[in-house]
């Protein structure tokens, strides 16, 4: 399992900044490609581009919270939930698929099962 991780392409986990201007202010973010791709991909889904995603959230958790404490890891973490929920979204279908097709399939018996009604010829 840890070679999947170890041989990551470095690029991934290599930081980034990018500033964003959220409400007139720009503000400097510094996370990781992964997290920006992760971000960019998400974006891609709403309709909007990065940055209008960013002020989306920062918004939404100033309007829930009240605060916005540590928006970078909040970024992240919304990332891992993000791909977490298609993960869970993807496993759900895959065995909904699983069960349609073992449903559709006969059940044919591993063993041949005796016939009880058929009479019985002994031979000596």
């Amino acid at each position: 399992m840890c070679d999947y991780f170890v041989n990551a392409d470095p690029i991934l986990y290599e930081s980034r900044t990018r500033t964003v201007r959220i409400r007139g202010v720009s503000t400097s973010i510094r996370m990781e490609n992964f997290i920006w791709d992760t971000l960019a991909h998400m974006a891609k889904e709403e309709g909007v581009t990065t940055n209008a995603l960013i002020v989306q959230f920062h918004d939404e958790i100033l309007r829930h919270r009240g605060d916005v404490q540590n928006f970078t890891s909040f970024l992240r973490v919304t990332c891992l939930r993000f791909l977490r929920r298609q993960y869970d979204e993807l496993r759900v279908a895959l065995e909904q698929t699983q069960e349609e097709a073992f449903d559709e399939q006969p059940l044919t018996p591993m063993v041949e099962q005796p016939d009880f009604n058929r009479p019985v010829s002994v031979t000596h």
